[in-house]
């Protein structure tokens, strides 16, 4: 075998565990924010000195995990057709992102445990600005409030779609019920007068 077709075929080996590594950890994070790298090793079927080749520690995985699962969150966002009155945008990003995070909230645990909170919420930068986005056109229609800061309604958004996720994966939220109860506390929160 020629070397460049060998270094292809190794790089294709290489791309593929680190696809294996992170989607089991997705998987694994999901189910258990604490899951240990031995654990996302065996789930990947690659041996513990593969996954220290492509991530020197934990904290690395996890970061990578949560970039992968934000990437494919904003990849689902930004299709949603959010051109119409703020009031359907709104619903329709909720919708969305309200099962987005219920989907990753383990992983999402697992970088609030290893990266800390300042660098969670850093990562989040372009989801929110989509939200602050389209509470500020809310604004300026003068449909949504103006007397709270922007930022602070931006905060309450993302705080109770995950106060929803955490509900219902406690069992005290039926999930069929849990967009239409999202919607309106949002639009309570929002709604002028």
């Amino acid at each position: 075998m020629p070397d460049d077709t060998r270094e292809r075929a190794t790089r294709a080996d290489a791309r593929r565990n680190r696809d294996a590594i992170l989607e089991s950890a997705s998987r694994l994070l999901v189910a258990d924010p604490r899951a240990n790298m031995a654990q996302v090793a065996a789930a990947a079927g690659v041996g513990r000195v593969t996954l220290y080749a492509h991530f020197a520690s934990r904290a690395e995985l996890v970061g990578a995990t949560f970039e992968r699962a934000l990437a494919l969150a904003e990849a689902e966002l930004a299709r949603l057709d959010l051109e119409v009155d703020a009031w359907t945008a709104l619903e329709r990003l909720v919708d969305s992102s309200w099962r987005i995070v219920d989907a990753s909230r383990g992983v999402l645990a697992a970088a609030e445990l290893e990266l800390g909170p300042e660098a969670v919420r850093a990562m989040h930068d372009q989801p929110m600005r989509r939200v602050r986005a389209l509470l500020a056109r809310g604004r300026q229609a003068e449909v949504m409030r103006a007397d709270q800061p922007l930022d602070w309604q931006v905060a309450c958004f993302l705080s109770i779609l995950h106060a929803a996720a955490a509900e219902v994966d406690a069992g005290r939220l039926d999930e069929a019920a849990a967009g239409g109860l999202i919607r309106s506390t949002i639009r309570s929160l929002l709604r002028v007068g």
